[in-house]
C-alpha cells in the first residue's frame, strides 16, 4: 500500500465546519518560488475571518476549538497546535541522538533545500523536523527514525543508517561545502560512519522542537509589526529553532530560540542572543557563552507552567533590549 503524502494544513481542514479555515505550524504545500521560498504557516492575511490557529492572531485558538471537540484532542497534541505534555528530563542517549540529527540537517536536509532555491531554513513537523516545500512540491523531512522524501504525491522512506545514506535517499552527493558563507560549518563525521539515532531521544527532540515553534509562532504572532519578525525556523548550523525580532536602529533586535544542546551546554535551553551591545551588569545578560542570556532545561523543568515561564523569559529579554 503506497504512503499518503501530507499536507498539513489540508489535514486540519478536514477537521474545520463550514466557514471556518486552518492554520498549522507545519510547512504545507504548494511551494513559494518568490522571496523567502517558504510558506507563513499561520499568515491570515488573505482570510478576513473564521481562521483557527495556533497562536492569537487567529479568529479561534486551537484550544478553544478543542474544547468543545474533545475527540480532537489528541490529534491536535500531537501536532502541537495545542500545549502537549510537560517537557520531561532527556533520556540518557540524547546527546548522541542529537549530534547524528544535527549532522543530518546540516548535510543532508538543508543542501537539497539550498541546492534548490539558496535557503537553508529547516521547520518543525510532525515527528520530527524537514524542509518547507520547494521545487516541485518536494520537501524531505526526518520523521521518527526514517528519512523521508515527498515529491507532489509520491512518498519515499529510508531507514536513517548514514549520512551517505540518506544524501543518496535525498538525491544530493554528500558535500562538505554546501555552505562557503558559514566561516565555522560543523565539523563533519565519517559518512559512511553509523548513526546513533534512538526512537526515545528522537520523541524528546520532537517535543522540544514542537514546544519551541508553537512559543515563538506566538512570541513572533504578538510582536508589533515595527519589531519587523522573521519567520520562525530551524538553522541548521546551529540546530536551533529561532525567530528574529525587535527594532535593529534602537539596538532591541535579538534572536529568541530553543537550542537541543551544543558543547557549551549539555541539555537544552532556551535564549535569548542579542544583536548589540548588552549591559552585564544587568543579571537577565547570565551566559558566558555567547552576547545573550539563558534559561536551562533544568530551570524550565521545574516551572509549574513551562510555557509561561519561557514567554516570561522571552519578555525579559525585550524589556532588557529596551532599558
Amino acid at each position: 500500500m503506497l504512503e499518503e503524502a501530507r499536507n498539513p494544513r489540508s489535514e486540519a481542514q478536514e477537521h474545520m465546519e463550514p466557514g471556518f479555515v486552518a492554520r498549522v505550524l507545519e510547512p504545507s504545500p504548494p511551494a513559494i518560488h518568490t522571496g523567502e521560498f517558504s510558506d507563513d504557516p499561520t499568515d491570515r492575511s488573505d482570510v478576513p475571518e473564521g481562521v483557527v490557529s495556533p497562536v492569537s492572531s487567529g479568529d479561534v485558538t486551537w484550544v478553544e476549538w478543542v474544547s468543545t471537540r474533545p475527540t480532537l484532542s489528541q490529534w491536535a497534541i500531537d501536532r502541537w497546535l495545542v500545549p502537549g505534555p510537560r517537557l520531561v528530563p532527556v533520556p540518557s542517549g540524547f546527546s548522541l541522538t542529537r549530534d547524528s540529527l544535527h549532522q543530518l540537517a546540516y548535510f543532508v536536509l538543508s543542501p537539497v533545500r539550498h541546492r534548490a532555491n539558496t535557503k537553508i531554513g529547516l521547520r518543525y513537523t510532525k515527528g520530527g523536523f524537514g524542509t518547507p516545500f520547494f521545487g516541485d512540491d518536494t520537501q524531505v523531512r526526518i520523521e521518527g527514525v526514517d528519512l523521508v522524501v515527498q515529491r507532489s504525491s509520491e512518498v519515499r522512506r529510508a531507514p536513517l543508517t548514514t549520512v551517505n545514506g540518506a544524501c543518496q535517499a535525498a538525491g544530493i552527493p554528500y558535500r562538505v561545502d554546501w555552505f562557503p558563507r558559514f566561516g565555522d560549518p560543523l565539523p563533519p563525521l565519517d559518512p559512511d560512519h553509523t548513526l546513533v539515532i534512538d526512537e526515545e531521544s528522537v520523541a524528546a527532540m520532537t517535543a522540544l522542537f514542537g514546544f519551541a515553534t508553537a512559543l515563538l509562532e506566538e512570541l513572533r504572532a504578538s510582536a508589533p509589526q515595527g519589531e519587523r519578525p522573521s519567520l520562525v525556523q530551524l538553522w541548521p548550523e546551529h540546530f536551533d529553532v529561532a525567530v528574529e525580532l525587535g527594532d535593529p536602529e534602537a539596538g532591541a533586535r535579538a534572536s529568541y530560540g530553543v537550542s537541543p544542546g551544543d558543547q557549551n551546554h549539555q541539555e537544552p535551553y532556551l535564549y535569548v542572543s542579542a544583536w548589540g551591545e548588552i549591559d552585564r551588569a544587568n543579571p537577565f545578560w547570565n551566559d558566558p557563552h555567547f552576547n545573550g542570556a539563558s534559561l536551562s532545561y533544568d530551570q524550565l523543568g521545574e516551572a509549574d507552567d513551562q510555557r509561561v515561564a519561557a514567554f516570561d523569559f522571552f519578555r525579559q529579554g525585550q524589556e532588557a533590549l529596551k532599558g
